[in-house]
């Protein structure tokens, strides 16, 4: 089980680690149907919260999370914003086109400035219906507080998969961010078989949402309420924030029968300095909210570690560095490194993208807790949980299965220490 004294025992040395050869149908189980949630509890902390601490399993609610944390803990919170991704044109003829924005191409790349962008943008897409829009240009009104806009799409070129789509708008004075906000749809998952309503505007989004970008919500994370926070404060426990921008991908199951065979999704992360440093002030269990939560600070670890072998700051977490790596260094190293590369340059914030892949094998490096949802079969994030549970994960499932706990984006949470 991963130690927060890592942070300080653990030692400078060389090692070569493998791929592990993991059958995907390991990672399999039976979800019904009727155990998916289609909408969240009636209370955001009143969902269950299965506790698992050693080989233990303890059934709580959410609201009692205050009281099982450790003391001088620090909880990292994930503070993307989920915005409106799906937009719904029709043709002339009456064809309904839905386009799905998955994430921007130009003139800019990065999600958090893209969302500011004025007057015109191209993002890679998934298209609904996308047999009945071979050419032209689809046109929608939109109504921006008191105010009309025109937003144009145009498509301007694809692959196997996916679509660029070049938006365009008039007047022109208004961002992106507004522009989606007002025209789009909450991008509820694929599992969710309901079309989203205004409730899911404030429901699928967490409390401390900040920064736009995620086209699906950090689940783990929509159970906390200001209540909670205030509890978490009164016993000495910290909190900070990253921000993962999630991807579509993170729904995308798991095909191949072996799992070197899988192309992990790519997702923007942007660290702040003051998270390193709260990360290095650490005196309890660093936990994680979230899966994306955990994947932002494990690559953290692999960024600095790769600028520190070669000098220079990398922009991309590969899938498999974790696990191709020879060197390695302790954790608090790594961190200081990065803290010392921000103040040299005088910057506040770094950003980067990551594909890290998460399964049985991996050590951790910073999280030695986490708190998340139930995941489906056969997913990355499941191999993402057996990484830190082991063969535990399965006792654990099974025990939700047989007590009514419910699944997915708005079913209940689980704590593992």
């Amino acid at each position: 089980m991963p130690n927060v004294l890592l942070f300080v025992i653990l030692p400078f040395f060389q090692f070569m680690i493998t791929i592990p050869d993991i059958n995907i149908s390991d990672f399999d189980y039976a979800l019904p149907e009727a155990r998916i949630a289609l909408f969240p509890a009636a209370k955001r902390d009143a969902s269950k919260l299965l506790v698992s601490r050693n080989d233990t399993i303890i059934d709580k609610e959410f609201y009692q999370l205050a009281g099982l944390i450790p003391e001088n803990a620090l909880l990292v919170l994930n503070n993307t914003r989920v915005i409106h991704a799906r937009l719904l044109f029709h043709k002339p003829t009456g064809a309904a086109i839905e386009i799905f924005c998955l994430e921007p191409q130009s003139p800019e790349r990065d999600i958090q400035l893209a969302m500011q962008q004025k007057g015109s943008c191209v993002w890679k897409c998934m298209i609904g219906n996308a047999k009945k829009w071979k050419e032209g240009t689809l046109v929608l009104p939109v109504r921006i507080n008191s105010g009309e806009c025109l937003l144009s799409a145009s498509m301007v070129g694809h692959d196997d998969e996916t679509f660029s789509v070049q938006f365009k708008w008039n007047p022109e004075e208004y961002c992106f961010a507004q522009i989606i906000e007002a025209a789009g749809k909450v991008p509820l998952p694929p599992y969710i078989h309901r079309p989203a309503d205004s409730d899911d505007n404030e429901r699928y989004q967490t409390v401390f949402a900040r920064n736009d970008g995620s086209v699906a919500a950090p689940t783990a994370g929509l159970h906390f309420t200001d209540d909670i926070f205030q509890q978490l404060n009164e016993k000495n426990i910290s909190t900070a924030n990253v921000t993962l921008h999630v991807g579509a991908g993170t729904f995308k199951p798991i095909s191949a029968d072996n799992i070197e065979q899988h192309v992990m999704h790519a997702e923007q992360v942007v660290v702040s300095k003051k998270l390193i440093e709260s990360l290095l002030a650490a005196k309890g269990a660093i936990i994680a909210v979230g899966t994306t939560s955990v994947r932002s600070l494990e690559s953290l670890y692999w960024l600095g570690l790769n600028y520190m072998q070669s000098g220079v700051m990398p922009d991309l977490v590969k899938q498999w560095e974790p696990y191709h790596t020879v060197e390695t260094k302790e954790t608090k190293t790594v961190l200081q490194s990065l803290l010392a590369f921000m103040s040299a340059n005088k910057l506040e914030h770094i950003s980067f993208s990551t594909q890290i892949i998460i399964m049985p094998g991996y050590q951790f490096r910073i999280i030695s807790g986490m708190v998340t949802n139930f995941h489906q079969p056969k997913s990355t994030l499941l191999l993402l949980i057996s990484a830190f549970l082991g063969d535990r994960w399965k006792a654990i499932y099974e025990h939700a299965l047989q007590n009514d706990y419910r699944f997915l984006s708005y079913g209940d949470a689980c704590l593992f220490l």
